[in-house]
């Protein structure tokens, strides 16, 4: 039976199957209504929580909500540690430095400020919490740059910021309560500093082994493929665990080390490892916001006075502005990006589990103000989470430190059909990147003043180079068909299948040489190969942009140009979306049509096409006979040599 007849409590395997359906649902509901996810999560679980009753931890799940959290902010950490590339760096190495060296310490002392002085507390309180409100939370600072897409730099400060502070945050908590702890007990200093120092130690070693072990052994074949991710998953716990038994908190140190070891190992299968990671993070942070909402105890709350509201309005206005923007003084980060990351600091889960902990600890010992901790760490991460949710994404925008306002197109692969398509973009200020491994091949697209990149797409000088959050769509047309099955089947889980495009393979048809649906991208331009697009370039085909109305539709379009191969559709809001092979395109007022045309069916002067060909590309109000047919630029080997240099950010 689901619901127990005596208290009305739901069987905890219903439980967990309720927060796993309340977190991924909101999460889906989120991606399809665009908004931050983590508001959504929140809201869900308040509702499921206090609101309804249908769902409260501490009775259906009972002794074991406090463990789950532990170990699912562990991973989360974890997974984060393993995000932390020290090469990735480049140019925000510098600032995450700061933020750490000297944000850290500032960070607490300006939180305990506004704690005694805003909200109330005594000094003895406001040294442990403060030291806890050092960390801005992973746990929703990933679900937020996914959904704003900053740029690199920016992204980079605000999460290196937030995974190494937030177990600095939890063992600043741990050194304040051990102060606190020997001048209400009989705890003696030395004893007190005793366990400090060897519980961080053994965190430090155990976290530096464990990912040393892990990959040492993945390196030499000790663990076969099929068990390495459980391998992993178990290391992690057993270090968590035994670094947390030595001192409280420390094994969020450990498991963070050990992800930022593995990291920086260069393992073969760190690509694998970091994507199941990256898929039970989403579990973990859907479950423990849930979890988080549903406890919420409105009794609590009703403790807190209007001080509650000048202490949140002092971290998030002074206390955190302050800290980051004295953190950065003197370095090369643009004032744009020191506002952005000063203005943006959500606060999250690992706040308060350990914000409730040690509250639970300091009444235990006399201290009336712990009472308090808990409702001002769960007043403080709903609202960050809520302003930060609603104003992280146009603030950006507004500070011009996001991708394109519309994702662009990332075309790999040079050719003259290509930089023809490109050129079509560019033309309908849809952003478009234009990348190959050989110079030569870029030489006709640079020279019509396309966006280009030299180099491998798949190589990490690419990764730090470019800026692939402007672009969500990329089109695979080299004239390696191996080479292009690579770049989709590696850049899939990315910018998502569903969004990943390669030209078909010359031998594709053939049952030998056929691959299962796991490899590749979607079909592009009618099933057509490399060959025989440049082929159709080569005989005078070009490619030309239409723009549709009420008068002029996508039936009479294919009816005076019967022979022409749809590319593109870009709707009336900047939308674009490639056409894959056997697609039915829909058409409609405003959409643009990017096609390939032969000559044998161009479309007479007189023509609705020629007409609406004219008025694709011409701009508001303009008058004149412009041609919707994009000029090619000439063959590469028509072109002098260029010194080609890679695109920097």
């Amino acid at each position: 039976m689901a619901i127990a007849e005596t208290s009305g409590a739901l069987d905890p395997v219903m439980a967990f199957a309720l927060v796993g359906a309340l977190g991924v649902g909101a999460q889906q509901l989120a991606w399809r209504l665009n908004m931050p996810a983590i508001v959504l999560m929140l809201l869900a679980g308040v509702i499921a929580g206090p609101v309804t009753g249908i769902f409260d931890p501490a009775r259906d799940i009972g002794a074991l909500q406090g463990p789950m959290i532990s170990i699912a902010v562990a991973i989360i950490l974890f997974e984060g540690g393993l995000t932390l590339n020290i090469h990735s760096l480049r140019d925000a190495a510098h600032g995450v430095m700061r933020l750490v060296v000297i944000g850290a310490p500032l960070g607490w002392l300006t939180s305990a400020l506004a704690l005694h002085y805003g909200a109330g507390l005594d000094w003895q309180t406001s040294a442990v919490f403060g030291g806890i409100m050092i960390v801005t939370g992973p746990t929703v600072i990933a679900p937020l740059l996914r959904n704003a897409r900053l740029s690199r730099r920016p992204a980079q400060l605000l999460q290196w910021e937030a995974i190494i502070n937030d177990p600095i945050g939890a063992l600043a908590a741990v050194l304040a309560f051990e102060v606190v702890m020997v001048l209400n007990t009989a705890t003696t200093v030395s004893h007190a500093v005793s366990d400090l120092v060897s519980g961080l130690v053994v965190a430090l070693v155990l976290g530096a082994i464990g990912g040393f072990g892990i990959a040492w052994s993945f390196k030499r074949g000790k663990v076969p493929e099929y068990m390495k991710v459980p391998v992993l998953f178990v290391a992690l716990l057993g270090v968590f665990a035994v670094a947390d038994s030595m001192l409280h908190e420390s094994g969020l140190l450990a498991v963070t080390v050990m992800g930022i070891a593995i990291a920086n190992l260069n393992l073969p299968s760190y690509g694998e490892l970091r994507r199941f990671k990256e898929h039970a993070t989403v579990l973990l942070v859907s479950g423990v916001f849930i979890l988080l909402a549903a406890g919420l105890d409105f009794s609590a709350l009703s403790r807190l006075d209007w001080r509650a509201v000048i202490f949140v309005a002092a971290v998030v206005l002074l206390a955190r502005p302050f800290t980051v923007l004295t953190s950065l003084l003197g370095t090369s980060i643009p004032w744009k990006e020191r506002l952005l990351i000063a203005l943006t600091g959500p606060r999250g889960v690992v706040l308060v589990a350990v914000a409730g902990l040690f509250g639970e600890r300091l009444v235990a010992m006399g201290v009336e103000d712990g009472a308090l901790v808990g409702p001002l760490a769960f007043v403080l991460v709903a609202v960050t989470v809520v302003l930060h949710g609603f104003t992280l994404s146009p603030f950006a925008r507004f500070l011009g430190l996001t991708g394109a306002e519309v994702p662009g197109l990332l075309i790999v692969g040079g050719s003259r059909f290509t930089a023809g398509l490109a050129a079509a973009l560019k033309q309908a200020e849809v952003p478009v990147l234009l990348t190959d491994p050989n110079h030569g091949r870029l030489r006709a697209a640079r020279e019509a003043g396309l966006p280009t990149y030299y180099g491998d797409i798949l190589s990490e000088a690419a990764e730090n180079n470019l800026e692939l959050v402007s672009y969500g769509t990329i089109l695979s047309a080299t004239d390696n068909d191996a080479y292009n099955t690579l770049v989709a089947t590696d850049l899939a889980p990315e910018f998502g299948r569903d969004n990943v495009f390669q030209l078909k393979r010359e031998k594709e048809s053939r049952s030998r040489h056929a691959l299962p649906a796991t490899l590749g991208g979607k079909g592009f331009a009618l099933g057509q190969t490399h060959s025989e697009l440049e082929m159709k370039m080569r005989e005078g085909w070009q490619v030309r942009t239409t723009k549709l109305s009420d008068e002029f539709g996508l039936d009479q379009w294919r009816e005076e140009m019967p022979g022409a191969v749809l590319l593109v559709v870009i709707r009336p809001g900047g939308e674009m979306r490639l056409i894959n092979s056997g697609e039915r395109a829909r058409g409609g007022e405003g959409v643009r049509l990017i096609y390939m045309a032969p000559k044998e069916v161009d479309a007479p002067p007189s023509s609705k096409a020629r007409e609406h060909e004219r008025d694709a590309d011409k701009p508001a109000g303009a008058t004149g006979k412009d041609s919707g047919t994009v000029p090619l630029p000439k063959p590469a080997g028509d072109l002098p040599q260029a010194r080609l240099q890679p695109m920097r950010s």
